[in-house]
């Protein structure tokens, strides 16, 4: 090998050691990286349906604000916390409430975890200039059920007034039929088998700024202005 071949094989030979070099130093930033992104939040606060003021009068800024940006963001920070380094760390948010339901040394990742999606759930089933009439197919659905979209209406006004202390007021769907239920604190549907098509919220949070202890006046005023009957066909579909 003359100077020339030599000098060629010297500089190919660096080249691959650097390349070499580089790829074992990636390859090491991306396992620190790694880590780092697994150890970031599993579960978000998801954003609004609508802007913090688009249900006024009936549920003020300040409520949702306070609801929202505080209760239910605080439930998932919880979650988080709860579930690092456990194996629901990386399970979906319904995998850990059915995981979890009924386990007492698992309460409170159980109590977070539903709180999370039943406050999700809760956004999705109100709208800006809700209420009114439920379209027809739902309708139908309804009238087979309950005899008349104002019995429906009346029955899950009474669940969510009569749910003594904290707790939640359901419209679902048990294979063929709709009915309504209610839950206590942190429990949810999801882990008796039948479909949630629409909840009422009635924790103090969710009314106390706007009506204090009137939950009766509320609960009407969710009824006829905000819910959202389109959410739950989709939902019944």
């Amino acid at each position: 090998m003359d100077d020339k071949e030599h000098r060629l094989h010297e500089v190919g030979r660096r080249e691959v050691l650097v390349a070499a070099v580089g790829g074992v130093v990636a390859l090491a930033a991306g396992g620190l990286c790694r880590p780092a992104r697994a150890a970031a939040a599993q579960h978000e606060l998801p954003e609004l349906p609508y802007a913090a003021n688009a249900l006024e009068p009936i549920i003020s800024a300040r409520t949702i604000e306070f609801h929202h940006g505080k209760h239910h963001k605080a439930y998932v920070e919880n979650l988080n916390k709860l579930i690092q380094g456990t194996e629901f760390a990386k399970r979906s948010l319904d995998e850990i409430i059915t995981a979890t339901a009924g386990q007492a040394d698992k309460a409170a990742i159980f109590n977070n975890a539903a709180q999370v999606w039943n406050h999700t759930f809760y956004w999705k089933s109100l709208k800006p200039q809700g209420g009114g009439g439920p379209p027809g197919a739902l309708r139908q659905k309804i009238e087979a059920s309950f005899g008349s979209v104002e019995a429906c209406k009346k029955e899950l006004a009474g669940a969510a007034v009569a749910q003594f202390g904290s707790g939640w007021a359901w419209l679902v769907l048990d294979g063929e039929r709709l009915k309504v239920v209610k839950t206590s604190n942190a429990e949810t549907p999801l882990t008796s088998g039948v479909k949630p098509l629409l909840t009422i919220d009635v924790w103090e949070h969710a009314y106390y700024l706007d009506y204090q202890n009137r939950r009766g006046d509320y609960v009407d005023a969710v009824l006829d202005k905000l819910i959202d009957w389109d959410f739950a066909l989709r939902r019944a579909s």
